[in-house]
């Protein structure tokens, strides 16, 4: 498959689908940071991919999309646009109405993947590791407690855990990971009323 055909198996595949720099959890640069949060707080599951390590895609995309900068975001396979157009439509409130739109007609039929299977992927990617999940289908709060972490940066520990979950993310079958890390000490030293924290993607 030509990395063409791949970036539109994933906008036919994906109703919603951001293409940025880093991961929802962890972006690396401001403008894919703004998309990301505003996308976060409408609470609407929706796929993304880093393109800092899909790099054919990253090189690819802008002669697709005619739209030369990241993030890019589509829906139902038109592009939206970036971040500036993404914060605007979210201001005027069509941005809203429209990932209503879209996220309605896939969400009874979005494939799902149970808490157990995501265990399994992260805890054989964090040997020992202590794993809490909430939530249904593919929209989950994961936390984990491993001493794997001890002097890792925190983007760090959640880039390890989001590359654990690789395939759910990639397939669409998880969409909205809330994801918090600690090691087991940070665990036990954390205020008592802490609690899980958020953020997906995928391709």
């Amino acid at each position: 498959m030509s990395t063409k055909d791949k970036i539109l198996k994933q906008l036919a595949d994906n109703p919603i689908i951001l293409y940025m720099k880093g991961v929802p959890s962890a972006p690396e640069c401001g403008f894919s940071a703004k998309a990301a949060k505003i996308l976060n707080q409408t609470q609407i599951p929706y796929a993304y991919v880093d393109v800092l390590k899909a790099p054919f895609i990253r090189d690819k995309l802008p002669s697709v999309s005619k739209w030369p900068t990241f993030p890019q975001l589509f829906v139902k396979g038109e592009l939206i646009g970036g971040a500036d157009i993404v914060e605007a439509m979210n201001a005027d409130g069509s941005l809203l109405a429209l990932l209503q739109a879209a996220a309605k007609p896939s969400a009874a039929a979005a494939p799902t993947i149970a808490h157990s299977e995501v265990e399994a992927l992260i805890a054989g990617a964090f040997p020992q590791a202590e794993i809490h999940i909430e939530g249904q289908g593919c929209d989950l709060g994961i936390t984990v407690i491993s001493g794997h972490f001890a002097g890792l940066t925190l983007v760090k520990q959640h880039q390890g855990v989001m590359e654990a979950l690789n395939e759910p993310l990639t397939s669409g079958r998880l969409h909205a990971v809330t994801l918090k890390t600690y090691t087991p000490e940070q665990w036990q030293a954390r205020p008592a009323a802490a609690n899980a924290g958020l953020l997906q993607i995928q391709i």
